[in-house]
């Protein structure tokens, strides 16, 4: 099977941004995976319009000339990984809108999350995780928690998310479950344009 193209989607566009950090973080380790083909996704290169659409994606085409782009690169695209910033109790609205933004590009591909923040990003992921499922994504069961101490610590310099051994594991075992169920999905999803293709 060829490799996983995977994104990384950098899930913050504010300035001064923590997301950079995780993000290439994230990739250098998923770069070293044979079965990953990772791109880093910036949401600052793709501007997109808060949805408003008269017609859900699910239903039909955007008119908007970023969304098509956006939707074109998704849709090419056999799973992600999401940097996800924790404002307020839930993930940053312009993630939320980037979800909202396509439909079917997103069915049946696995996501994993990078969280961050004072809880690690976790009420952000939780919401997250119920967002991809209702994009017919499948929500790998293992994330990965930036906690506070940590992420000061890298504010401060004084470290480097790769020189924290516990974040490595947690990213690895992370990459571990991705590749299993990018691996399946990939395949269940060629399984089922052959089928429609006989039919």
């Amino acid at each position: 099977m060829s490799k996983l193209k995977t994104g990384i989607i950098v899930g913050s566009t504010r300035e001064g941004r923590f997301a950079d950090k995780p993000a290439q973080w994230i990739f250098d380790l998923a770069r070293e995976r044979n079965e990953l083909d990772v791109e880093l996704i910036d949401l600052r290169d793709y501007p997109l319009p808060f949805f408003e659409d008269a017609t859900s994606p699910a239903y039909g085409p955007s008119p908007n000339a970023v969304a098509q782009r956006w939707q074109k690169k998704i849709n090419s695209l056999d799973g992600f990984i999401f940097t996800a910033a924790e404002y307020n109790r839930g993930p940053t609205a312009v993630l939320k809108n980037a979800l909202d933004c396509a439909y079917s590009e997103w069915n049946n591909k696995p996501a994993a999350f990078v969280g961050y923040g004072g809880t690690g990003g976790t009420r952000a992921v939780e919401q997250l995780r119920l967002n991809a499922i209702e994009l017919q994504m499948a929500p790998i069961r293992s994330a990965v928690h930036i906690l506070l101490p940590d992420f000061m610590a890298v504010l401060r310099g004084e470290k480097t998310l790769s020189e924290m051994a516990h974040l490595n594991a947690g990213a690895n075992g992370m990459l571990d479950q991705f590749i299993w169920w990018g691996k399946a999905l990939k395949a269940a999803r060629a399984a089922s344009t052959e089928e429609a293709q006989a039919a």
